[in-house]
């Protein structure tokens, strides 16, 4: 599985998560910093990615149109990267699964 981190996510996630999910992004990384949801939404459903936003938007998004790409909403609040990293390494494996099935928003 590999994630997409939203603008609003720090850009040091991905670094800090590649031991588990070594194929993940921030969208910094590929030039899309200032992309609209509907280019970032494309992108990874082109390219077999979860958007993780603290957004709503791609959640809606999700319930509106088909999956693939699948989103994922972390609302954490304010958090600082590591605290972040905690969270995200601890995703339950049922969580996954319901990814993995193509599940369109949790």
């Amino acid at each position: 599985m590999k994630f997409l981190f939203d603008q609003n996510l720090s850009p040091r996630l991905p670094r800090l998560l590649a031991d588990i999910y070594p194929e993940s992004l921030h969208v910094r990384e590929i030039g899309m910093r200032e992309a609209t949801d509907t280019e970032i939404w494309q992108y990874a459903k082109t390219n077999n990615f979860v958007v993780v936003s603290k957004d709503s938007d791609f959640q809606s998004r999700s319930l509106f149109y088909e999956s693939p790409p699948n989103s994922f909403g972390f609302a954490l609040g304010i958090a600082r990267s590591r605290q972040s990293k905690i969270c995200y390494e601890t995703i339950p494996s049922p969580f996954i699964l319901l990814l993995k099935t193509r599940h369109k928003a949790i």
